[in-house]
């Protein structure tokens, strides 16, 4: 990097960039992002009539094209750089363009502070790097978030190094494992990891004369003689497989045996699933503020984990010892329900023997607050008693302990750190979708948005958690460490500032194995290709058909002058992040889009009244002014209404039956639920290119991915694909095909099910052979807890006590 700078302050360079500066201070601005630096860079290039390699091949190029950021002041210019996904810099040039000088993160966060006019010259620094300093780390950017297959290749290598060693600690591992204190796998009669190899020879010798179909209730007792208990398998043949992974994993450990022998380990029955803000429910919650992809997801993780675990259970022959799984999601009951079952203690999840939602009420501080739903912004004050309560309520549904505790979102991965820290369980995060990322300059400027969003609160209890997860699941690599050209979302907590608050010079190690690539999948049964015939009720489909294109309802804005004509269908939610206004300004500057398509827009709200704050109100209303500035009435149907799972299944399968197309047109989006249920329904789909849908649809990014801040590219980009179906008729079948095909391979339950599992028991395993590692970390996460994050939350607290009316966030 230094050789490159080097290199953009020579004398034609230098010029070039001493000019450039100039023209970023005649903005009167001090701080510019990347989007803003290559505009300016493009625009001067243009004017200044340079060749088309200069601007993509020069030193001075590179190193634009590399900064994220810069910051003006009057003796330097700052450039925090990114010349590697997963790697910054910061750099000061000197106010004579003689050099520059690389500096710390510290100096870049005083920087920033001075830039908002709140430094101050003693501010607490939070470092969480050395408690990562003595763990394996990966070394490769690329392979971030495959953080299982690096502990399984480092786990192999230090049997290899240290096999005494290891296999005491193998040996160990297994001897503790029970279910409500009944052993598994191994007994007291053996006594160490030599003697335990020893056994297994002889226990294969004995297995290896028995039909492999013999059931294992028939030898059980021979096995215990040579000190094995139950868990290995349910007949001779599974229990022999199983001995024989373990066999050549001590004898030749690889990557490969030991992962097939790690997931056949009975090591997890009961699973928590913690998922707290919004409306946790089956009935009448979908569309509700807050409320949609996530529950969703935890209901069907729920459905799916059990089959899971049930299948495993009686693989390992335990289901005959009266074992079985048990999965509870929990989040807070909500005494003021809206007529939905969300103040219901305890609800089973639909189409499980033994899945259950627990809801354990806010302790009641301000009963006018606690009894209602409150937003996810204002929902802090109340996580640490839910926490304890909660513990309670846990060890008495299951009557024992949880073995794997998944948190859901900021509030959720608090409370499961929280419970595991007392628990000594393992723990998931799950995190979603990260606010700080998506909301540009909000640690930079939270003060300013303190009273709404509570963000120092927030991004307090995501690096508290974050840090004292086992593992982290996130559904995309872009979620981690982004792109070239963009930030990950856990990138972004790497090293920012609070100011006045704390300086975060190095938040989260974005090498550990602990990140991992897990993506979700759909429910198969309600999400389908719309060419199979799966819907039992025929007539839903004539049904929805006339939802979207005629009926007539006072939650419907729009009457179609041309039915037959393409749909264009998006469902979201009205907020600016997801910018439906974008697509409908998109839809009404395109004269030809509106000649070939009809736009259809499928939300929860259609009025201003309907709105939960003035943000929200304040979008749905430029939504309407939007179609009426563009005449649209004719072109386009907004539903304002919150369809059942079913319903909007069909509602997707309606619209590929008129091979029309999906566009997801969201300024950002981590992942998005509502991209994979396009898709799997067979719909050509449109996605935005800031965020996770990258990862979704890869291999056809040219043609399906969208840049929402350019209108007239997208609208371009529609109608190519348009053009390109009525030219060659089979086109919209073979996208829509390779759609369905992607998310059916790729995106299902039963891959992410089986992943997590596996995650579970690896770093249950790596947890006990190297507890030393997370002590000192948890000991310091625990002191931010005491020391910043309640502080902040008795503030939120002192304000709901005073208030006489529910909060409407």
């Amino acid at each position: 990097m230094h050789e490159l700078l080097l290199a953009a302050l020579d004398s034609e360079q230098k010029t070039v960039l001493r000019q450039l500066i100039f023209a970023l201070q005649a903005s009167h601005k001090r701080y510019f992002l990347r989007n803003e630096i290559l505009h300016a860079f493009a625009e001067y290039c243009h004017q200044s009539q340079k060749p088309a390699y200069f601007f993509h091949s020069s030193s001075i190029s590179q190193l634009i094209h590399y900064t994220h950021e810069m910051i003006l002041e009057e003796d330097s210019t700052w450039f925090l750089v990114r010349p590697r996904i997963a790697s910054q810099q910061v750099w000061r040039l000197k106010s004579d363009f003689t050099g520059f000088d690389l500096v710390t993160p510290q100096v870049w966060l005083d920087v920033s502070d001075r830039l908002v006019n709140r430094y101050q010259s003693h501010i607490l620094e939070i470092d969480l790097q050395p408690f990562y300093k003595g763990s394996p780390k990966i070394s490769d950017s690329r392979n971030i978030g495959q953080g299982l297959a690096f502990l399984n290749h480092y786990l192999c290598n230090q049997l290899l190094i240290d096999t005494h060693y290891w296999l005491e600690v193998l040996f160990q591992a297994l001897y503790q494992l029970t279910y409500d204190e009944m052993p598994l796998l191994i007994s007291d009669r053996i006594p160490s990891g030599i003697h335990l190899a020893k056994q297994i020879k002889q226990a294969l010798k004995f297995l290896n004369q028995l039909p492999p179909e013999e059931p294992y209730k028939n030898f059980r007792d021979d096995l215990q003689e040579l000190g094995f208990e139950p868990g290995w398998g349910n007949t001779a043949g599974r229990v022999c497989e199983t001995l024989e992974l373990l066999e050549r994993l001590i004898d030749s450990p690889q990557p490969a045996i030991l992962e097939a022998f790690v997931a056949r380990v009975p090591a997890i029955f009961r699973v928590v699933l913690i998922s707290i803000h919004g409306w946790v429910g089956q009935q009448d919650v979908l569309g509700r503020d807050e409320t949609l992809g996530q529950v969703i997801y935890v209901l069907e993780q729920a459905r799916t984990l059990e089959n899971k675990l049930q299948a495993e259970i009686k693989l390992a022959g335990l289901d005959l010892l009266g074992i079985q799984p048990h999965v509870i999601i929990l989040t807070r009951l909500i005494p003021h329900c809206e007529g939905t079952e969300c103040n219901l203690r305890l609800e089973k999840v639909q189409d499980t023997e033994n899945a259950w939602i627990l809801r354990v009420p806010f302790a009641e501080f301000n009963p006018v607050v606690t009894d209602n739903w409150i937003s996810k912004y204002e929902i802090w004050p109340y996580l640490e008693t839910f926490a304890q309560d909660a513990e309670k309520e846990l060890l008495a549904q299951f009557q024992g302990c949880p073995n794997l505790i998944v948190g859901n979102y900021s509030d959720g991965n608090l409370v499961a750190s929280l419970l595991s820290r007392n628990l000594k369980v393992t723990q998931c995060n799950i995190a979603h979708s990260l606010e700080k990322p998506k909301h540009l300059f909000s640690n930079l400027y939270w003060q300013d948005l303190e009273d709404r969003y509570h963000f120092s609160a927030q991004f307090t209890a995501d690096l508290i958690s974050m840090n004292a997860a086992d593992f982290i699941v996130t559904s995309s690599y872009q979620e981690i460490v982004g792109t070239p050209e963009t930030m990950g979302q856990y990138e972004s907590y790497k090293c920012f500032t609070m100011p006045q608050l704390y300086h975060v010079v190095d938040g989260i190690e974005l090498f550990s194995p602990k990140f991992n690539v897990v993506p979700p999948g759909v429910d198969e049964d309600i999400f389908f290709p719309y060419n199979q015939n799966l819907e039992p009720d025929p007539s839903l489909r004539t049904q929805i058909y006339d939802l979207l294109f005629s009926r007539e309802d006072p939650q419907i804005l729009g009457c179609l002058k041309d039915p037959d004509k393409r749909p264009i269908l998006t469902v979201a939610p009205v907020t600016s992040i997801k910018n439906l206004t974008g697509l409908a300004e998109c839809f009404g500057k395109s004269q030809a889009l509106q000649e070939r398509c009809n736009l259809i827009l499928l939300t929860s709200k259609l009025h201003p009244s309907e709105a939960r704050n003035p943000e929200e109100a304040e979008e749905i209303q430029k939504l309407h002014d939007i179609i009426t500035q563009y005449h649209l009435h004719g072109h386009i149907r907004w539903l304002g209404m919150r369809l059942s799972s079913h319903d909007l299944g069909e509602a997707y399968r309606v619209i590929a039956n008129c091979q029309g197309i999906y566009a997801h047109f969201a300024l950002f989006e981590a992942f998005g639920r509502s991209i994979l249920e396009a898709m799997i329904s067979g719909l050509p789909t449109f996605t935005t290119k800031f965020g996770g849908a990258l990862e979704i649809i890869e291999g056809l990014e040219d043609e399906f991915h969208l840049n929402p801040t350019d209108l007239e590219g997208t609208a371009e980009k529609i109608l190519a694909f348009f053009d390109k179906c009525d030219n060659y008729p089979q086109h919209w079948n073979e996208i829509s095909e390779w759609m369905s095909q992607r998310i059916l391979n790729k995106y299902n339950w039963q891959l992410h099910t089986t992943h997590l599992l596996l995650l579970a028991k690896m770093f249950r395993f790596w947890n006990f052979a190297s507890p030393e590692d997370n002590e000192a970390r948890d000991r310091y996460v625990e002191t931010l807890f005491h020391l910043i994050y309640k502080p902040r939350t008795e503030k939120i607290l002192e304000k709901h006590m005073h208030l006489s009316s529910p909060i409407q966030n």
